[in-house]
């Protein structure tokens, strides 16, 4: 699959599946690929890769059928062509809350590479171009997508205006963030919270636009059938770091347990409900 496929997908209501990648061993990319997957999130902004890895973990997975989206750091549109000049195939923004930001995404997303003063005139509609210039433009920009990250209550209410901008993919919701805007810290089953969450989902499937949460918990998986009979068809499920650390975490304590060494070092079993918050 490339990003050109994986948004017809988005935009027409298929469920796409994808988690959070980390790691950088040689050996990881084929370990990936054998999950199952459509895409692999690349997170640029609680995570401490720099470019060059960014660039070789995109083309590699690009080279092995998995789409790339990288989170930049914030929502920057030259931090978008950054990591698209690397590779990626989508651009992840952070902290969207009004429709200015994501048209400023579009332009670095879906008109690169025009620039400058011509680039707003086309973005405000005083320039239309030519023929010739939109089909380069088309072409050069048809792997890409913008996807954007919703998680306040200032966005949501500014989310049908957001949601409106030509040129935007998909919305991914963060939930701790989303939690922290509510003024319920943590608590993802809140009557508040799943309100915000259904109203985040179904407003983006309104718009025909891909939609989902970004899912760090133990039991995700019931929290994910959850989101989908709400509409989200954009699963971005834990990740490898969260992953290794819910199982392995799991494994020696419950060995520890089971040995009767469950109050040394590591003390009891611990709740492993809580969520990785990346």
């Amino acid at each position: 699959m490339d990003g050109k496929q994986l948004r017809q997908k988005l935009h027409n209501g298929e469920r796409v599946y994808g988690s959070l990648i980390a790691g950088d061993s040689p050996r990881w990319p084929q370990a990936v690929t054998s999950l199952g997957l459509d895409f692999v999130f690349i997170d640029n902004e609680h995570l401490p890769i720099d470019r060059q890895k960014t660039a070789w973990m995109c083309q590699v997975y690009a080279a092995l059928g998995l789409v790339p989206l990288v989170r930049i750091p914030s929502p920057d549109p030259y931090q978008a062509c950054m990591v698209l000049d690397g590779g990626a195939h989508g651009v992840i923004a952070p902290y969207i809350e009004s429709p200015d930001q994501v048209q400023r995404l579009v332009g670095a997303v879906k008109y690169r590479p025009l620039k400058g003063k011509r680039l707003q005139e086309l973005l405000n509609g005083s320039f239309q171009p030519d023929p010739e210039l939109r089909a380069y433009l088309d072409e050069y920009n048809a792997n890409n997508l913008l996807v954007i990250n919703i998680e306040s209550v200032p966005a949501i209410e500014d989310l049908d205006d957001i949601l409106s901008v030509e040129g935007l993919d998909a919305v991914l919701i963060g939930p701790h963030d989303l939690s922290i805007s509510l003024g319920i810290p943590e608590q993802y089953t809140d009557p508040a919270f799943l309100q915000a969450i259904e109203t985040i989902l179904t407003t983006a499937r309104r718009h025909g636009l891909g939609a989902g949460v970004h899912a760090t918990y133990v039991n995700a998986l019931e929290q994910e059938l959850g989101y989908a009979n709400m509409g989200a068809n954009l699963f971005v499920h834990q990740g490898d770091l969260i992953s290794f650390r819910f199982a392995l975490r799991y494994d020696i304590g419950a060995l520890k347990q089971a040995l009767g060494d469950h109050d040394r070092l590591s003390g009891e079993v611990k709740d492993t409900s809580k969520p990785v918050h990346i």
